[in-house]
């Protein structure tokens, strides 16, 4: 018995024709597109540069708690680390173009040059010199500055009302420049040197030197 035929009409009656896309369709596209690779792009630059500000950070955290270390270690000449008596407009400072200068007369020979050698490390540090590139030094970061104050009128009182010397209210600060606008810092250390104010950027510490009996 021969087999029939199958229409090819029918076979295809249940398919419906395919659609293109118009080229406004396309333009629409290619523009949704755009603007979300562009949209990806300003996040990229804002993560690096919110990541650039964090680096600057801790940089600066290890530079603010390598100064009060050092202060710690060489009690007898803690006062010569006093450098910055201005806390109105925040010099003088070690760092960037450092007005500081030292020259520790408050003990020892031996330890006097302790205490001068740990504030030109230290200014070392600021200007980047744990790491260099073609010869400068980039191992701080931007406009690194720090200062260090002594507040005397704190000073602990022991029994009998006897006041000790020394033990007032040191402040470490270390300031740099920012990236981008923000709040501006209440300590002045090496304030008005990054320009806009709201550019700079401060983290500072205070601390005593307690006695022991």
């Amino acid at each position: 018995m021969p087999m029939k035929r199958p229409d090819v009409m029918n076979v295809f009656a249940h398919y419906s024709p395919a659609r293109g896309f118009t080229l406004l369709e396309v333009l629409i596209s290619l523009l949704v597109i755009a603007l979300g690779l562009l949209g990806l792009a300003g996040l990229q630059a804002r993560l690096q540069q919110a990541e650039f500000e964090s680096y600057q950070r801790s940089q600066a955290i290890v530079l603010l708690y390598d100064m009060v270390d050092r202060i710690r270690a060489n009690k007898a000449t803690a006062s010569c680390f006093a450098i910055t008596t201005n806390t109105t407009n925040g010099t003088p400072y070690l760092g960037t173009g450092a007005t500081a200068s030292t020259g520790c007369a408050a003990s020892t020979a031996a330890y006097n040059t302790m205490a001068d050698a740990g504030l030109a490390e230290w200014d070392g540090l600021l200007d980047g010199a744990a790491e260099k590139s073609s010869g400068n030094s980039v191992g701080a970061m931007i406009g690194a500055r720090g200062c260090v104050s002594y507040g005397g009128s704190a000073t602990e009182i022991v029994s009998g009302g006897v006041t000790v010397a020394g033990t007032g209210i040191y402040t470490v600060s270390v300031s740099w420049q920012g990236t981008s606008d923000s709040a501006i810092p209440s300590a002045n250390c090496a304030n008005g040197l990054y320009g806009d104010e709201t550019r700079r950027r401060t983290i500072s510490t205070t601390f005593r030197i307690a006695t022991l009996n």
